[in-house]
């Protein structure tokens, strides 16, 4: 296969023969156990032709391994569709055809041999109920020519040296983006690697939280107001601009990467949920980057059962209301200027709808002094990783919040309003993740590159070379699901399946390739002056926040069986 203007010259056996065509025919068997193992599954689920929560949780391991499947078989789709889109643009070069390969020929050999949900815990397609004879089905022509030849030490080989040839500077593999968001990638990479990267990594070992200098220089790019609409003060682009940014922001540094978080999980609630008059008053100081927002969700002992909450809010005598609980995990609470607070109002509820949403103003705090206002206080939680804009406990003790900001000026609808937050969000941390992972894959591949063992770079040992061809394999993959499920949200479409698969995806990718780069570096990796530790400590969080990946399996799962 030729396209102008490029050599595609391949390594003999590296590449499979007409691989997209092998691919896509492929998909059929991939679609067709996942469409018997949801059957399956709904038969363990199932009592009086519905689903049964309480036998989910029985069979929780059988559901989580189907969302786990789920995730795998979407992420070939996304795959071959990413593949047949540069190959009609004539940018399906050597590298992505090596990374398109090796996805297939290792996902469908995982579905086949097992699944891994994390390092200690592997599902095979029995503990989903499928028998052998559904197993043999699976193993069509195609799918057994790409489990037996797709993934080769050849192929991973041959990716790791075109990856050496290529300027570090690139992200590896063509992501298919079109010219804007191509500019956006470059505009951002160029601002992490001058601003973010040379200083991240003391930030991280001195704690400290990010200088205002940077949150002011991201302000005056946007990010705080990228997805808002344009009339209300932002700069309206895409949920998959959203992602680019994201991404190459978390690839200098997570804290950085996250800031955005904030407004973006606070600008979704105003849009979805507020009042005309709430727009106007809270987005454009957001979109600025005027009004630093910290989402106030998580209680003690509550961890994701938010509909468990018992921090209370009374209305006074004048229409104001009075906070009285004990937050969380509580990200970048003392410099910030108002909170989102997800609070209990309605009386004798003990579920998720007497929840409420308030837009609670403060006085931003300092490091030193972070809380400036009577009814609030809190404390610093110390982290491995994630620094840059602290954690904190939070308590109000007859804290007030004027009237006007119960969001949308109604009662009980605050879960309901967090709920439609959930896509970006999560779409969102699954670009982090991305960002994570590659920041891993930059740092272990220069160690290889520059670091020797008996007589030969570590490149050179197959091994090493396999793991960093694996990091630029599934990051691609992750990157893919992520953006699609972007698009879907562009478009209007439900996503919240799809954005799930990829915040789950993602967060084991990123995990998995902080590990391992830290296993190239040996035991350098375990000190901390290596960038590597840093970034080992960032990637865990992934896996946690925005839906921890039990929870996010559960969600998935109930999503495909409802």
């Amino acid at each position: 296969m030729a396209h102008d203007g490029q050599d595609l010259t391949l390594t003999p056996g590296a590449i499979l023969p007409d691989l997209l065509t092998l691919t896509k025919a492929a998909l059929p068997a991939a679609n067709d156990i996942l469409e018997r193992a949801t059957a399956r599954v709904r038969t363990m689920v199932e009592a009086d032709g519905r689903i049964s929560g309480a036998l989910i949780e029985t069979h929780q391991t059988a559901a989580h391994a189907l969302a786990w499947l789920a995730t795998y078989v979407e992420s070939l789709r996304q795959m071959q569709g990413w593949a047949e889109r540069l190959d009609a643009e004539g940018a399906f070069g050597e590298v992505e055809q090596l990374i398109h390969q090796i996805a297939f020929g290792e996902y469908l050999w995982q579905i086949h041999g097992g699944i891994q949900m994390n390092q200690g815990e592997i599902v095979r397609l029995k503990d989903i109920g499928l028998s052998q004879e559904d197993t043999s089905k699976f193993l069509t022509t195609e799918v057994m020519q790409l489990t037996g030849e797709g993934n080769t030490q050849a192929a991973r080989t041959r990716l790791v040296e075109l990856m050496q040839e290529r300027s570090a500077e690139l992200t590896v593999g063509a992501c298919g983006l079109d010219d804007e968001l191509g500019m956006i990638r470059e505009q951002f990479r160029r601002f992490s690697a001058d601003r973010v990267e040379p200083h991240a990594h003391e930030w991280h070992l001195k704690d400290e939280l990010i200088p205002m200098e940077i949150i002011d220089e991201l302000a005056e790019m946007g990010v705080f107001g990228l997805t808002i609409p344009e009339n209300l003060g932002g700069l309206g682009l895409s949920k998959a601009s959203m992602c680019v940014v994201s991404e190459e922001l978390s690839r200098g540094y997570i804290g950085v990467g996250s800031l955005g978080t904030r407004s973006e999980i606070a600008a979704e609630l105003v849009l979805a949920g507020g009042t005309d008059e709430q727009k106007e008053k809270w987005l454009p100081g957001l979109a600025s980057g005027e009004i630093l927002p910290t989402a106030v969700f998580t209680e003690p002992n509550t961890g994701s059962d938010l509909g468990a909450l018992r921090t209370r809010g009374v209305k006074d005598e004048n229409g104001d209301w009075i906070l009285n609980g004990n937050k969380t995990w509580i990200t970048h609470a003392a410099r910030t200027h108002v909170m989102t607070v997800l609070a209990r109002t309605v009386p004798d509820t003990d579920d998720y709808k007497g929840l409420s949403m308030f837009m609670a103003e403060k006085t931003p705090g300092t490091d030193d002094a972070p809380w400036q206002d009577a009814g609030i206080s809190g404390g610093e939680i110390e982290v491995l990783g994630y620094r840059g804009m602290k954690e904190y406990t939070v308590n109000f003790d007859d804290f007030k919040v004027k009237g006007e900001n119960l969001l949308g000026m109604e009662e009980g609808k605050g879960f309901k309003q967090l709920m439609e937050t959930f896509e970006s969000a999560r779409i969102q941390t699954a670009a982090r993740a991305i960002g994570v992972a590659q920041s891993a894959l930059d740092e272990g591949m220069a160690y290889a590159q520059d670091r020797k063992q008996f007589g030969k770079t570590l490149i050179n040992f197959p091994r090493v070379a396999s793991k960093l061809a694996m990091m630029a394999v599934e990051i691609m993959v992750a990157r893919q699901l992520t953006y699609f499920s972007a698009r879907e949200k562009d478009e209007g479409r439900r996503c919240d399946l799809e954005a799930g698969m990829a915040k789950l995806l993602g967060a084991r990718v990123a995990w998995a390739a902080a590990d391992n780069a830290l296993q190239i570096h040996g035991g350098n990796g375990f000190a901390l002056e290596y960038k590597i530790s840093r970034i080992l400590c960032d990637a865990r969080i992934l896996n946690i926040f925005e839906g921890a990946a039990e929870i996010q399996a559960q969600v998935i799962a109930r999503r495909l069986l409802g």
